[in-house]
């Protein structure tokens, strides 16, 4: 077990709405082949998702993560992202 300030449930959290993001855009994507701008608003949700799940796997970026703030933050813009792309 490594001493990151973050707790493993925490880590797993951010894992797994990362990867909803990057999946809600990626099915977003697909279904929505043909119209105008569909890569735009697709990019715009799995690639804030890619980015997240990334930085859970970087050892430097766990004390951020870890902060309360930081939390909120990235919890609220998690979720108007994915009210955004399945209303869209």
């Amino acid at each position: 077990m490594t001493n990151s300030p973050i707790s493993k449930y925490a880590l797993n959290n951010y894992r797994m709405a990362s990867y909803l993001l990057f999946a809600i855009g990626l099915i977003n994507l697909r279904y929505q082949t043909g119209k105008d701008g569909v890569l735009v608003n697709s990019a715009a949700v799995f690639i804030p998702g890619f980015i997240a799940l990334s930085l859970t796997f970087i050892k430097g970026a766990h004390g951020f993560l870890a902060k309360r703030e930081v939390m909120v933050a990235l919890g609220v813009i998690g979720g108007v992202l994915v009210a955004w792309a399945i209303t869209n």
